[in-house]
């Protein structure tokens, strides 16, 4: 995508998955593929969301989620 658009490729591992297990992988991956920016979905009662609640990370998974993805940036020389 980036050869044919100048405009920064944003992925949606929430949606993309379905599942909050796969969330925080599937981010990893989007990363060292090479995007841009991230859209997760972050619910503090996710089993009692009205929508999406099974794709959503609680807070304080997603705090903890940073910390790999930083190392990811790191590993594959690129900042988002």
């Amino acid at each position: 995508m980036k050869k044919l658009s100048h405009l920064p490729i944003v992925a949606d591992p929430s949606h993309g998955t379905g599942r909050r297990d796969k969330v925080v992988p599937m981010a990893r991956a989007a990363v060292a593929a090479g995007a841009d920016g991230l859209l997760i979905e972050v619910h503090p009662d996710p089993d009692r969301a009205l929508s999406d609640g099974a794709q959503s990370l609680r807070p304080e998974q997603f705090r903890r989620a940073d910390a790999p993805a930083s190392h990811d940036r790191t590993a594959v020389e690129r900042t988002i």
